[in-house]
């Protein structure tokens, strides 16, 4: 029988794997809007389009692989052997969406279409097995949320490098032709996520083995629909991305236009607001060793809120320095939940398991992948939209209307969203001593095979 405990290096190396996937998640979140719009030349009222339809592809892609999972138990486990196929893929996916060719605008958009949705279906085959498979690595809660608290701060060290690493080189690489020093930047990053995928495989072990019995499809979506707990989640997962995505996306615009910086201090701010959040990852870790991880889940999102708030009443055009504290402290605290998020999803799996009689695990973090991706949805073609409304102009002097909307769009509006997201966990009543029961009671009934 393995142990449940897990050592440094696989928790180092589970981490590894969602570093390798923040080359994308970052991206998506920090640049990928600000590049269609000022680098490769997309309109704004295209780009809604483009990500509401990309996204409907990716729920898709993400449901067919937490089928995929469920149904196949291989000799290195039911997720692992994922990470090792499609890491190259995945890598070259990334390069593709951040190649600019010199074509007309319309061929360049059916370009931007094909290389996105090939991109996040790519995504889809390395995410869901990775997500999913913390719930393979141990059994004990305090050892998953350990775990979770690598696996992000790693993230965030993903994030931390995009940040830095692609506005920087890109300019290095090529002041005089932004495309191509985009597309080498983005090699970089996407070479990066093929050795940290693979690295992700070599160090992990899939110890617990749940017994998946096969179902239909809308038996399994039956089931998922009877656990309260989880339905909550995809809830929060909804919200909170959103508000992520609205923030993350337009925090250059809010940095170059806003602030007046140039790229260098617009690399600082993106870079201070993943400072941050490392740092988050690490108070969080800290703190539910003593404090009840569904509290500060709550109580960190509602004060995101106020938080938000304050940036907009406070910061104005052109004022840096208070620009930057708040938006490190907005940053630090709206992570706070992170760990918790992450470790929670195999929670409700298994209590869905006991409150139901059936187990229903890759569909489910299927599921919540495709609440992120609803929210990721409807927060690019918010993007798209808002920018729109406000008259943004790439390039350029922005007017009154499109600097207060670029404040609105980092403050007021996401934190709106983190708001629904803390008073949502209001109805989540899983915490460890709970879970405690829940352990036991699946022991009973023979569900776990370890």
């Amino acid at each position: 029988m393995h142990t449940q405990k897990l050592s440094t290096l696989e928790k180092a190396g589970f981490g590894a794997g969602d570093m390798a996937l923040n080359v994308v998640i970052s991206s998506m979140m920090l640049i990928i809007t600000f590049f269609y719009t000022d680098i490769y030349g997309l309109k704004t009222s295209d780009l809604a389009m483009l990500f509401v339809a990309v996204k409907i592809v990716g729920a898709i892609a993400d449901l067919a692989m937490g089928q995929m999972t469920d149904a196949h138990l291989h000799r290195w486990g039911r997720y692992r052997p994922y990470l090792l196929f499609l890491a190259v893929p995945y890598g070259l996916s990334v390069f593709l969406v951040f190649t600019t060719p010199d074509w007309t605008y319309d061929a360049k958009l059916v370009w931007a279409y094909s290389t996105y949705i090939l991109m996040t279906v790519m995504t889809a085959g390395v995410g869901i097995p990775y997500i999913s498979l913390i719930s393979g690595l141990t059994s004990d809660p305090q050892e998953r949320l350990s775990a979770n608290g690598y696996r992000l701060f790693f993230a965030k060290i993903g994030a931390f490098m995009v940040t830095i690493i692609v506005p920087v080189l890109a300019s290095w690489w090529d002041a005089d032709n932004p495309a191509t020093g985009y597309q080498a930047a983005m090699a970089v990053m996407a070479a990066m996520g093929v050795l940290l995928f693979l690295l992700c495989f070599f160090t992990t072990t899939e110890r617990v083995i749940h017994k998946v019995e096969k179902q239909p499809l809308m038996d399994q979506v039956r089931v998922l629909l009877q656990n309260d707990q989880w339905l909550i989640l995809c809830g929060v997962c909804v919200t909170g991305t959103v508000g992520y995505v609205i923030r993350g996306s337009v925090a250059i615009y809010y940095a170059k236009y806003y602030l007046g910086g140039d790229t260098a201090m617009v690399s600082a701010f993106l870079s201070t607001g993943v400072a941050a959040a490392i740092i988050a990852m690490v108070v969080s870790t800290w703190t539910t060793k003593f404090y009840c991880k569904v509290k500060l889940f709550r109580n960190s999102q509602i004060a995101v809120a106020f938080i938000s708030l304050a940036i907009y009443v406070l910061v104005t055009p052109g004022d840096i320095v208070l620009a930057f504290v708040l938006y490190f402290i907005l940053s630090l605290v709206v992570d706070l939940h992170a760990p918790v998020f992450w470790s929670a999803i195999a929670e409700t799996i298994d209590y869905g398991q006991v409150k139901t009689g059936k187990r229903v695990s890759g569909f489910a973090f299927g599921g919540i992948s495709v609440c992120q991706k609803a929210g990721m949805a409807v927060a690019g073609g918010m993007v798209g939209i808002l920018l729109d409304y406000f008259q943004y102009q790439p390039n350029q002097a922005q007017s009154t209307l499109a600097l207060q909307g670029i404040a609105l769009m980092l403050s007021v509006i996401p934190g709106f969203f983190h708001l629904l997201m803390g008073m949502l966990m209001f109805k989540y009543r899983i915490s460890d001593q709970y879970y405690d029961t829940v352990k036991a009671d699946m022991r009973t009934h023979g569900y776990v095979a370890s």
